[in-house]
């Protein structure tokens, strides 16, 4: 696990862009194509919350217009899409413990909210979830200046 982590970092480093954009006359603003944050929280939330019970792995996908992160498991116990995400539960609590314990998550239940803030603060669009019982995903899209 701490080796996925770790990779998933180094991953992240290379793949993601930034862009200067024209604010106002004499400023611009750094913008990413998908802001690393957001990003990393989302592929956390999917390594940490998927079926272990599952052989799929957690698919990461990088298109010139969107990521697209899909995990196998669809929301767990109390977390329903009516309620997601300020509502919920641990399908893998002691590796949920090892992931905050190692730096890897800062709280527990706020990596979505942290991801969308993520997003808002970069002027993306808000990511879209997709909830099937067999799995979870993450589409976000690619910011339109970069």
């Amino acid at each position: 696990m701490l080796t996925l982590a770790r990779e998933l970092d180094v991953l992240l480093e290379g793949s993601l862009e930034q862009k200067p954009v024209r604010t106002t006359a004499l400023r611009d603003q750094n913008v990413w194509d998908f802001p690393k944050k957001a990003v990393r929280e989302l592929l956390m939330n999917a390594v940490c919350h998927r079926s272990y019970e599952s052989n799929s792995p957690v698919r990461f996908y990088r298109f010139s217009d969107r990521v697209e992160i899909q995990n196998p498991g669809g929301l767990y116990g109390d977390a329903r899409p009516e309620n997601f995400p300020r509502c919920t539960d641990y399908r893998n609590p002691v590796l949920a413990e090892a992931l905050k314990i190692l730096g890897y998550v800062n709280r527990f239940g706020r990596g979505v909210l942290d991801a969308q803030a993520a997003l808002a603060e970069n002027g993306s669009s808000q990511a879209h979830f997709e909830f099937e019982p067999a799995f979870f995903s993450a589409t976000l899209i690619k910011h339109p200046a970069v």
